[in-house]
Order: C-alpha cells, then sequence, then structure tokens
C-alpha cells in the first residue's frame, strides 16, 4: 500500500536552488511538448493517423544532455513519465509550463538521499521540518511549490496494511448546513471557512494586495483540510463501513449554491474517507441517494418533501405510517440500506 508524506522545507536559501531546478523542469516538460506538437503538424486527416511520440521516444532527445539541462538524468525520466501519463490521461497534449507555473521538481531514491531531516540532491541540502516519522519503504518523491511561493518535499511509500479501523457501520448525507449527517444521528458541523473570512477577503481584494489575498486563500484553505483531515480520521477510527451518498459537487457547483457547495468540499471529503478507509482495512462505498429526501426510511413510500422549493422544510411526518423524520437522518437511513427508492408504477387505465 502506498503512503505519501508531505513536509514543509526550511527554504530560507534552498529556495532559489529550488526554483532555478523548477525552471530545468519546465524546460524539459515544453521540449516534450513541442514534440509532441511536431507529430501533430505532420498528420494528415485523410492519411493514416501517426502514432505518438513514446515514453523512450521522448526520453532519446535527452540522452547525454543531463548535465546541459541541470537535472539529474533520473529526474528528466520522471518527468517524460508523467508527461506521458498525462498525455494518456486527458488525450490531448499537456498545457505548457511558464512563468506562472507551481514549482515542481520530481526525483527517486536512486538520485536522493534522505538522513532524518535532510534530504541531499544534486550536491545541495535540503533540511524539512520533520514532523512525524517516514514509515515503510520510499518509492519516489518530489519537491512541489504552494501559491505563496513556499516549498514542500513529498515521500511516496510502501507501507504494510494496519487494520485499525473500528466496528459497525454508518452512512453519510452531504450538505451545506451540516458537512454531514449520520444514520446514527451525529451532525458534523460545517464551520464555512470562506464565510468567515470573506469580508477580510474583500478588504484585501480591494486593496490589490496580491500577497495579501495569496495568505488568505491559503488560511482558508488549510483550516478547511485541518477540519476535513480531523472528521474523516475519527470516523474511519469509530466504524469498519462508511457508507456516503453520491451527490454531484461539480453539477451543483454550476448553480447558485456553488460558493456554499465549494466551501463544504465534498469531493476532498469523500476522498480523504475512501484513503483512510483504506489504510485502515475499513469498507467505503458510496450509494446512489435518488430518493433518498423523498423516501420514508420505515415504510418507503415516497412522501417527503419535493423539489427545490421545499429545501426549507428539515422535519417531515410520514403521510402513511405517521413517523417523523429529521431530513437529513432520513436521507443517511436510506443511503445506509442502499435503496435506490422509485416512484411506484402506474396501472395502465382501463379503456
Amino acid at each position: 500500500m502506498m503512503r505519501t508524506y508531505r513536509f514543509r522545507v526550511k527554504d530560507a536559501t534552498p529556495g532559489k536552488h529550488l526554483t532555478a531546478l523548477a525552471e530545468c523542469v519546465d524546460t524539459v516538460w515544453n521540449r516534450c511538448r513541442h514534440e509532441q506538437a511536431m507529430v501533430a503538424s505532420h498528420y494528415d486527416p485523410s492519411g493514416p493517423n501517426l502514432r505518438w511520440p513514446s515514453h523512450y521516444d521522448l526520453v532519446r532527445h535527452f540522452t547525454g544532455h543531463a548535465r546541459d539541462c541541470a537535472l539529474h538524468s533520473d529526474t528528466i525520466n520522471r518527468i517524460v513519465a508523467t508527461f506521458v501519463q498525462s498525455r494518456a490521461t486527458h488525450k490531448k497534449n499537456p498545457k505548457r509550463r511558464g512563468r506562472k507555473s507551481l514549482g515542481w521538481v520530481p526525483f527517486i531514491p536512486r538520485a536522493a538521499k534522505v538522513k532524518t531531516d535532510t534530504l541531499t540532491y544534486m550536491g545541495h541540502d535540503y533540511r524539512f521540518w520533520l514532523s512525524r516519522p517516514i514509515n515503510g519503504t520510499i518509492k519516489t518523491g518530489c519537491f512541489a511549490q504552494d501559491a505563496r511561493g513556499r516549498w514542500y518535499v513529498s515521500f511516496q511509500c510502501e507501507v504494510e496494511p494496519v487494520k485499525a479501523c473500528g466496528v459497525g457501520a454508518i452512512a453519510l448525507d452531504l450538505g451545506c448546513i451540516d458537512l454531514a449527517t449520520g444514520s446514527d444521528g451525529r451532525k458534523i458541523e460545517n464551520p464555512r471557512w470562506f464565510r468567515k473570512h470573506e469580508n477580510a477577503l474583500a478588504v484585501a481584494q480591494r486593496a490589490r494586495n496580491k500577497k495579501r489575498i495569496r495568505a488568505i486563500h491559503a488560511k482558508i484553505a488549510n483550516c478547511r483540510k485541518h477540519h476535513l483531515h480531523v472528521e474523516s480520521t475519527k470516523l474511519v477510527r469509530e466504524f469498519g463501513q462508511i457508507v456516503v451518498g453520491d451527490v454531484n459537487a461539480k453539477q451543483l457547483a454550476q448553480t447558485r449554491m456553488a460558493k456554499s457547495v465549494l466551501d463544504a468540499s465534498w469531493s476532498a471529503f469523500r476522498g480523504m474517507l475512501k484513503y483512510k478507509c483504506q489504510q485502515a482495512g475499513a469498507g467505503y462505498a458510496e450509494v446512489s441517494e435518488r430518493y433518498s429526501t423523498r423516501a420514508c426510511s420505515v415504510c418507503g413510500s415516497l412522501s417527503g418533501p419535493k423539489g427545490v422549493g421545499m429545501l426549507g422544510i428539515r422535519q417531515w411526518i410520514c403521510g402513511d405510517c405517521g413517523a417523523d423524520h429529521d431530513r437529513d437522518v432520513n436521507a443517511a437511513l436510506n443511503i445506509l440500506v442502499g435503496a435506490e427508492r422509485r416512484p411506484p408504477v402506474v396501472g395502465i387505465p382501463v379503456l
């Protein structure tokens, strides 16, 4: 099982070396992009398709020129491999890395040496804050820059899976008022970090203080990420099976609810739950939540509130069995059993 460890680099002076290396990485990336574009320029729509240059074809352009590129040969190999993977994923020539691109320098253990809190690469020592021990065998790594210009080093390690989950099962209904509501009645708070810092961000934007704007955005992202990590870890340690509704966050982000949906960050929360369940040996599933709000979790009848106009109704009583429901808890119970409630079939009238 692969696990990633990320640490902040003490980049007062080494940051200049990393920035220079990142520019060399961009040069190699753009050269691969140029070779890809040359193949596309010779494409004849009426003739056979020319095959894309393979990983071997691209690496061959840099053979013997690693010193000229000011990069380790293994780093060039990793750049080309990432380029080919990106091309295969998006089925097109990847975007050009330019001045506004964040720095990125990949490496493999053969090209770097790690000793406690120091990484030696290309003759330079890069110290980082070792906030936790690095377990497992390091397979690959990279230096990465954030929007504020700070550098981080990441190690992808192969570790042995350890079962560290709880017992029982829980379903989660994701929302904007509360981040999630569990089938056991618990409600996970949604702090709405963007709303809390919205006024300060507006002041910085009116003043056109770009450094302050980046700092506020980074603070919002870090606070949100920390909250999601804390809540997802609690759930994995307490339960052995977690079921989540498959709400389409991308589609809802195109409506008037966009700010609230993006602030809640449902996709990041589900991603954390998924990989943490894999690490802890717990089960994870995403179930269709169609009719989960309208269907009664007791009798299954579709007597609940319907439509956007009735989103304000948070409590309702089933018209068939008389059960009193909390809207979100009822939806979580329906998600738990994986019941996709469908409307009853309308009979054909007798002619």
